[in-house]
Formats: C-alpha cells, sequence, structure tokens
C-alpha cells in the first residue's frame, strides 16, 4: 500500500483537483476513499496486469461524481447560527395577552359578547351577525359599540393601556 500511494497519490491528486475545482480538501478525500477502496480490492488489484493507474482514476472520478449528485439531491446545509440572533416571538406575552383579554370578555353581558364574538373574532358582518343572533342590524351595532367600551373599560382595569 505505501508504495502504490508512493507512485500513485501525487498525480491523482493531481487529477482529482481538476475534477472538484481545486477544492484541495475535497480532493484529498477523494485521494483517500480511492486508496482505501484500492487498499479494500488489492486482491484484485494484484492479479491485474500492467499499471492500477487507470483503475485508481476510474474510481475516484466515480466519488467525485457521486459526491456530486449526493449533494445535488440534498439541499445545501446552512450554519444556524444567523437564526439563532434572530429574536423569537415570546409565547408567554401572547398567552397572558389571550389570558386577559379572556378575563375582560367574561365581565362582559352574554347578548354583548355574543355580539362581539359574531363581529369581530368569527369575522361577520353587522347583518350577517344579525340574521345568526336572529336580532336586528342596529341592535348588532349597539352592542357591538357598548361590549367595545365595557372590555376597554375591563382591560384598562387590568392594567392593559393599548
Amino acid at each position: 500500500m505505501r508504495a502504490l500511494y508512493d507512485e500513485h497519490a501525487g498525480p491523482l491528486l493531481a487529477f482529482v483537483l481538476r475534477l472538484v475545482a481545486g477544492d484541495r480538501h475535497r480532493a484529498e478525500d477523494v485521494v483517500q476513499e480511492t486508496l482505501l477502496r484500492a487498499w479494500r480490492n488489492s486482491d484484485q488489484l494484484q492479479r491485474a496486469t500492467g499499471s492500477v493507474r487507470p483503475w485508481l482514476v476510474t474510481v475516484a472520478r466515480r466519488i467525485v461524481i457521486d459526491g456530486h449528485r449526493s449533494r445535488q439531491a440534498r439541499p445545501r446545509e446552512v450554519d444556524p447560527a444567523p437564526l439563532e440572533a434572530l429574536p423569537a416571538a415570546d409565547e408567554i406575552d401572547r398567552a397572558l395577552r389571550m389570558m386577559t383579554i379572556s378575563e375582560a370578555m367574561a365581565d362582559l353581558t352574554a347578548p354583548h359578547r355574543e355580539a362581539l364574538i359574531e363581529t369581530y373574532f368569527k369575522g361577520r358582518t353587522v347583518n350577517e351577525a344579525a340574521e345568526v343572533l336572529r336580532i336586528p342590524p342596529g341592535t348588532v351595532r349597539s352592542r357591538v359599540y357598548y361590549a367595545l367600551r365595557s372590555l376597554k373599560l375591563s382591560l384598562e382595569e387590568r392594567g392593559v393601556t393599548s
């Protein structure tokens, strides 16, 4: 193996460097893998007549091709460090805000809460909410107005100002 390395590693490295666009680390890895495969198949290589360099070149070329194909089949890996620097949404604040709003909504009368839920939370128009609640549209508008006013006061009592 040492003689094989001494005789073929230099020319093989030069060949592989051209295949990998000058990436020396990748070329060295390919040469190492090629020589490892030569060692694993040493019984076949000893029986071969002539130079083993064509076999080594073919194996190295196939390793480069396989590496290229595997990189194409898989998305490029990225460094997660920039993602760690991004601020994440604070779910605790959101949960506390939702709890506060739920408590304030519980302070409303049932008709006011229903009108508010139909218009604001379900996104219905006043006329659609009136149909669902089976009340006139003017009553829906009135209930929504007073519900929002009561909700604002209830939230202010809980320390929510904006």
